[in-house]
């Protein structure tokens, strides 16, 4: 099964480890709030309205940052600009444990997602980049993509450990201080990282195009089309994703009646579930192609959700069906690197990525919200985040359904509709006949 991973270069392997990593510790520090919400709710007297506002407002902060991140990137290099979006999220997450009201922690996580936005976009466009065969693009991203689950699981055993050793009122701040170590060591193994030659290639060919050129080119023919689907493939997925991820703490804890370790026990199984759902969906999107592995994938999380948070069950029974939710509601994403970076010509990739991915951080950012809103008025916190996720899948459907499939085609210049045109008028074989 690993055998593609054994024909990567050292330079793809230092790529892949870097951007692992750099994901594994932005995912911890966006993820630690929603494990201490339910403390802030009790410490400031804070909403649930109000707590899912300061998700929306660092996941619409995230496509300020993808967006900058993304037009720098663009001309002047990925490993440079990933480099300060790390030290960006990380300082800002610091930040959030000195926070003491839910105005200045907004302010801080805020500025959190400027750093979020941009690293989580370009570590994706820096792998897919990197990778020389095509036909394994799919389990390169889609591995990467799975650092996601060691990010949240870190952030679950910091939050067990952290609330088992200090007081709430200590350890909450606590949680978000640990943030900015493993960012140190990230910005450490990314310090001899080389620039794709794809991005050198597209460098030397782009004769002093500006950046206001560059981003407006995503939202004109023949890109805009890509640039509104894959904005809504990601925010369908992105948005059922933090329905379900941001208030599950809060749905075990006071729906369920748990404790701090059991809230734990049942998100450990939920996020080994969503590691291995990560792996099932890299080998799918290479091999049953990219629409299809999304339709299956965001099917099967729907019906999980449901099953999870409407369907009267045992505590017992709950936490086995946390793992078939775990895979379904994390496979999806698998291929989502691959399918945008494969959308964009070289010369505008990452502002396009940018553009894309955190348009649909933004669209997403309304679900959590939607939910607290939901449940502050009259609907069952549950219901709720069944009924939120489920609109979340249905976009997802419905976007991959419209996208063409572009499993297996060349990073290199487009023309104009994502489709390679080699030197010699050729273009690539269709899904499935790649060796």
């Amino acid at each position: 099964m690993l055998d593609w991973f054994k024909e990567l270069s050292r330079m793809e392997r230092k790529g892949f480890y870097g951007a692992f990593l750099g994901h594994a510790v932005d995912v911890f520090d966006f993820m630690i709030y929603s494990f201490l919400i339910p403390t802030l709710l009790t410490q400031w007297s804070m909403s649930k309205s109000a707590a899912g506002a300061i998700v929306t407002w660092t996941l619409v902060s995230s496509l300020v940052g993808a967006i900058g991140a993304g037009l720098l990137a663009d001309r002047y290099g990925r490993v440079r600009v990933l480099r300060w979006t790390i030290v960006v999220f990380a300082v800002a997450c610091f930040l959030c444990g000195m926070a003491n009201s839910p105005e200045q922690l907004m302010i801080f996580r805020t500025i959190q997602g400027l750093g979020f936005g941009g690293e989580s976009s370009l570590c994706m466009v820096l792998v897919t980049e990197m990778i020389r065969n095509p036909a394994h693009r799919g389990k390169y991203s889609g591995f990467t993509a799975s650092s996601f689950s060691f990010g949240w699981g870190a952030a679950a055993i910091a939050y067990a450990i952290t609330f088992n050793l200090f007081a709430p009122d200590i350890a909450w701040r606590v949680c978000f201080f640990l943030g900015i170590l493993p960012a140190l060591v990230v910005v450490y193994l990314r310090r001899n990282l080389e620039e794709p030659e794809l991005f050198l290639r597209s460098r030397a060919r782009q004769n002093g195009v500006s950046p206001a050129q560059s981003f407006m080119r995503v939202f004109r023919k023949p890109l805009m089309r890509k640039t509104v689907l894959c904005s809504l493939l990601s925010g369908g997925m992105l948005g059922a994703y933090y329905a379900i991820a941001t208030w599950l703490p809060t749905f075990l804890k006071t729906e369920r009646g748990l404790s701090v370790f059991g809230t734990s026990s049942y998100l450990t199984v939920t996020i080994l579930g969503s590691f291995v759902g990560y792996v099932a969906g890299a080998y799918a999107t290479d091999r049953w192609g990219r629409r299809l592995t999304y339709i299956v994938f965001a099917a099967g999380a729907f019906a999980m959700a449901l099953a999870y948070m409407v369907i009267p069950v045992s505590n017992t029974s709950m936490l086995f069906l946390g793992f078939p939710l775990g895979v379904m509601m994390q496979g999806v994403f698998s291929g989502i690197g691959a399918t945008i970076s494969e959308s964009y010509p070289n010369d505008v990739r990452a502002t396009g990525y940018g553009v894309s991915y955190n348009v649909g951080r933004v669209i997403g950012s309304l679900f959590p919200l939607s939910v607290g809103w939901l449940s502050s008025n009259g609907t069952s916190l549950p219901l709720a985040i069944a009924m939120v996720a489920g609109v979340g899948y249905a976009m997802v459907i419905l976007s991959a359904a419209l996208l063409p499939e572009t499993t297996g085609i060349e990073l290199d210049e487009t023309a104009g509709e994502g489709v390679t045109v080699h030197d010699d008028g050729r273009q690539p074989a269709p899904a499935g006949r790649l060796a």
